[in-house]
């Protein structure tokens, strides 16, 4: 899950683009590693695009970026923690009667297991008549990460940048998840999700757009599913850390937030800002400055006298400013950013959904947590794979009926205890297919969308999965055959609307408004090289 939420390959064209995507057909990793040829002189004085300096002279994902994109990735399991912890801490504990006969209907005649810190519910008593309260406290947190991400998405694109807004997040997340260990009440520890989830709403969309816009064409796509990786590495982690501290949630928040510290003081400063940031706020100096940092760390060199330019005219020496006002404006962007709203909503619900419904399905937590993590997995890596030959849209229809298919078989079996097998075999099926939905939504769109707005347009799809997140405990608690059943209808609805999306695959990256306008209204033209040019 991410506050992930989720679907992200941002790489930005300028006046030339590289074919993109379909070079995956022949490109590796490690032939990405390998450093290209120097062209002739002719580059010389030379105005160029990022993708283009990359693939020519700087190295498409070489050791810089490597290192780079591991580090910044990292952040994706600090986001599992702070996300899945209520999964640990919310949990109704087992109990055992202390009454005689063994009757334990009656007020007093039985205790929690494991003690009344065990969790949030054995604290609080938040049973029977209380329950609703368990998923009160999960919702805060999503509608927090809807705020924060239309509040950090647009951070991102204009004032503090990539590198910025990650700072600001994580060092939030870090205070709130301990606070949240010293909650003396349910409504300030639901207070104090709200505003944890507030900070996790930015993590996701500055660490994506960092770990992926210094990454060359050829590689975007599976470098970009790389990225949840991580997430899944975060959630296997949280649930070992929940079984040792299995009798105290105050401990397990108090562990689950550290890292966030940790990461901000031995991890961010070693992070760069995104060159195409600095570019699309024409401060070309800086932009420059890492793209020479790039060249020189992957045993490369940029001539003296080539630059980097938009893919819209900068003669007028403006900034090339939009914002999500601009996005709906334009019938183009208006349209895709609606359908991708509407469809991140649906598979957040069944995402995070499945995810949290793991308590009803008469299974150890624990296990069942770590084999929805490691079921991701696969689900990133044969997306990854399929990118090199399949377009976008038929992955992002095809990834989510199948969810839908097992999830609507999933509501078809008996709630009973023999079934219950099953009925985790559905759900291990259907967050696999709706995992590799999930995250190519982060692509899908990101390669939708130019720069200037593509973080606010993350931000926006983002808050709609969180919508959806909001809705997922709520559904959730509905228990039974419910849940899996409004997941199945989930599923095949968000299918069919993936039919109405545009395809992108080997379809430019833009800067600009101007300069997608320009292309996607026929008034690019490619120049026989595989680049296209507005």
């Amino acid at each position: 899950m991410r506050s992930h939420l989720l679907s992200q390959s941002q790489s930005h064209l300028s006046t030339t683009m590289p074919a993109g995507p379909d070079d995956l057909a022949s490109s590796g990793l490690s032939t990405a590693l390998l450093s290209p040829s120097l062209p002739s002189n002719s580059h010389h004085d030379a105005a160029m695009g990022v993708d283009e300096m990359l693939r020519s002279f700087a190295g498409e994902f070489g050791a810089w970026q490597l290192r780079h994109f591991t580090l910044v990735s990292l952040a994706w399991a600090l986001n599992a923690f702070h996300t899945m912890v209520v999964v640990f801490a919310d949990r109704e504990p087992d109990r055992r009667c202390v009454g005689r006969a063994g009757c334990c209907a009656e007020p007093g005649s039985w205790e929690w297991s494991s003690g009344p810190g065990a969790s949030t519910v054995a604290e609080w008593g938040l049973v029977c008549g209380e329950k609703y309260k368990v998923g009160m406290a999960q919702s805060a947190f999503f509608v927090g990460s809807m705020i924060g991400a239309g509040i950090f998405g647009h951070l991102s694109d204009s004032s503090l940048g990539r590198k910025g807004t990650l700072i600001v997040t994580t060092a939030l997340n870090a205070v709130f998840g301990l606070l949240t260990a010293l909650s003396p009440s349910f409504w300030s520890y639901a207070a104090l999700r709200f505003l944890t989830g507030l900070a996790t709403g930015g993590v996701g969309l500055s660490a994506f757009s960092l770990a992926t816009e210094p990454v060359g064409p050829s590689m975007r796509a599976p470098v970009a599913m790389s990225t949840f990786y991580f997430f899944s590495l975060g959630a296997v982690l949280l649930a070992l850390m929940a079984a040792s501290f299995s009798n105290s949630w105050r401990t397990l928040y108090t562990i689950s937030s550290l890292p966030s510290f940790l990461f901000l003081v031995a991890v961010l400063p070693f992070v760069s800002e995104s060159p195409r940031w600095y570019l699309v706020h024409h401060d070309i100096p800086r932009a420059m400055e890492v793209m020479r940092t790039i060249a020189k760390t992957n045993g490369n060199q940029l001539p003296d006298n080539i630059s980097l330019l938009l893919d819209s005219d900068i003669s007028q020496n403006t900034l090339p400013t939009s914002n999500i006002i601009d996005v709906i404006h334009s019938p183009i962007t208006r349209t895709r950013l609606i359908l991708t709203v509407a469809i991140n909503f649906l598979s957040s619900i069944v995402y995070y959904g499945l995810s949290l419904n793991v308590g009803n399905l008469s299974t150890d937590l624990y296990t069942s947590v770590i084999l929805n993590a490691i079921a991701e997995v696969p689900a990133y890596a044969l997306t990854a794979m399929c990118l090199k030959w399949s377009g976008r849209r038929p992955l992002t229809i095809g990834t989510m009926w199948l969810s839908g298919m097992f999830c609507a078989a999933g509501s078809l079996l008996p709630d009973i205890r023999v079934w219950s097998a099953v009925r985790t075999a559905c759900s291990v099926v259907g967050i696999f297919s709706m995992a590799a939905t999930f995250d190519l939504l982060f692509i899908y769109t990101a390669e939708l969308f130019p720069t200037v707005v593509r973080s606010a347009a993350l931000g926006c799809v983002t808050q709609a999965g969180q919508t959806g997140a909001i809705a997922a405990p709520l559904v959730v608690v509905l228990g039974g055959n419910w849940p899996f059943g409004v997941f199945g209808v989930c599923g095949v609805v968000g299918g069919v609307l993936g039919f109405f999306l545009p395809e992108t695959l080997n379809r430019p990256f833009y800067d600009t408004m101007a300069g997608l306008v320009s292309g996607e209204m026929g008034k690019g033209v490619e120049d026989g090289h595989g680049h296209f040019v507005c």
